[in-house]
């Protein structure tokens, strides 16, 4: 089977699984979409033995596709700048010290939380990982996707700044967390020591080299972005400026994720709503952002065909949940609380982060990047259970916390009568 082949099928199912969704279950699109697709894996799974051509089958079109190298070569850069683009620059100015804290200091803290629990954790359940390879997966698991946080968010008419802050700290942990884990996994693939200084360094290149290349294709195309009048014009130029920065940043070794977010909110600005090709320019990002994350949130169902198995990894895992769900509150409580010192903050802000702070499809691809051996295969199933839960428990029951923080229900006047 080629790549082509494998695309069509991917795209085939997804348009299918969206009918059923919307046709059945009215779920969230991405959440819907996954669960169909990860109750397709546990039927293929569950009856194997008497579907063998249709399970091999499946298990070839699922491996053919190398789902880690398509988000992290190519979907993932159109995925962060189609949602930088859906960021307002002058609204994020306005939070840029928390967002910023948060992506930033708030990835490291929850990096190092994750691992320092998991790995005494994981040995108590005979599952052993590394220090080295517990900070890996502290850092493909700190990285947070709020696509479905955000969606909910605009339904129930969820204040602005709570949005923005969501949306903005996700975009930016992303290029953070990727740094991260490319920094560590250089060590984790040579085996040589990691110290301090070699790591601050190796990371300091990764993002600050990010930051600068963003910059420079972000400010050229925003100039080109301001004379241009017409609308294929503007797509051709945000479309090759996407694909120029991965490819650029692959061949100078920065964080390509850093680079299309800082460029993203830099043609956003110039992309502005009140204008008819800026209004236009956003929705097929967005357009963009909605078939991406749709064939994205399918494949993770199917991820689960080619998942390790075995009860003491699911125990692992499920183990694992809360030390995700702490290790999270421990990283933004800290960061939102010392903000709060200085300026008022919503109360329920850390609720909401902790809570919506799903991790999904990036992870998933990080782990699945890992070299083969015994200890990719355990983080591997760990990450894919943490995800699964998150997406399917958090996604689903997320839009109930929002409503009961933002908009308490008031007592009625007959109720406060004596």
């Amino acid at each position: 089977m080629t790549l082509f082949d494998a695309i069509t099928v991917l795209l085939a199912l997804t348009a299918l699984f969206s009918y059923l969704n919307a046709r059945f279950l009215g779920l969230d699109p991405s959440i819907g979409l996954m669960l169909i697709a990860l109750l397709i894996s546990l039927a293929i799974i569950g009856l194997g033995h008497q579907w063998i051509a249709v399970h091999q089958a499946a298990v070839k079109i699922v491996a053919e596709f190398h789902f880690e190298k398509a988000l992290l070569t190519w979907m993932l850069g159109f995925l962060l700048f189609a949602g930088s683009m859906s960021v307002d620059p002058a609204e994020l100015t306005q939070y840029w010290f928390i967002t910023g804290l948060l992506a930033s200091v708030g990835t490291i803290v929850s990096m190092l939380a994750v691992a320092a629990m998991t790995w005494p954790l994981l040995r108590m359940l005979g599952v052993e990982i590394s220090p080295l390879g517990c900070l890996l997966f502290g850092a493909l698991i700190s990285p947070t996707d709020p696509v479905a946080v955000v969606g909910v968010m605009k339904r129930i008419g969820a204040p602005r700044s709570i949005e923005t802050i969501v949306s903005a700290e996700s975009l930016l942990n992303d290029g953070v967390g990727v740094a991260l884990f490319i920094t560590l996994l250089a060590a984790f693939a040579t085996g040589e020591r990691v110290t301090l200084l070699r790591f601050g360094q190796t990371f300091v290149h990764q993002a600050g080299g990010g930051v600068a290349l963003g910059l420079l294709g972000g400010f050229a195309v925003r100039q080109l972005l301001i004379s241009a009048n017409q609308f294929q014009a503007r797509v051709l130029l945000t479309l090759a400026l996407v694909m120029v920065l991965c490819a650029a940043a692959v061949r100078l070794e920065v964080s390509g994720p850093i680079a299309v977010v800082v460029a993203g909110l830099m043609v956003s600005g110039s992309a502005r709503p009140t204008e008819r090709l800026g209004a236009e320019l956003r929705h097929f990002w967005e357009l963009i952002e909605e078939i991406l994350n749709a064939v994205l949130f399918v494949l993770i169902g199917l991820e689960l065909l080619v998942m390790p198995g075995g009860w003491r990894y699911l125990a692992a895992a499920v183990a694992v949940i809360p030390v995700a769900l702490i290790a999270r509150w421990v990283s933004v409580s800290g960061i939102v609380e010392l903000i709060r010192l200085r300026r008022p903050l919503p109360t329920a802000l850390t609720s909401i982060l902790t809570w919506g702070g799903l991790r999904g499809g990036l992870a998933i691809a990080m782990a699945l990047s890992l070299p083969d051996g015994v200890t990719r295969d355990r983080i591997l199933a760990i990450t894919y259970g943490v995800a699964t839960f998150a997406i399917l428990v958090q996604g689903t029951t997320v839009k109930t916390l929002l409503n009961r923080l933002l908009f308490p229900k008031q007592p009625s006047i007959a109720a406060a009568r004596p």
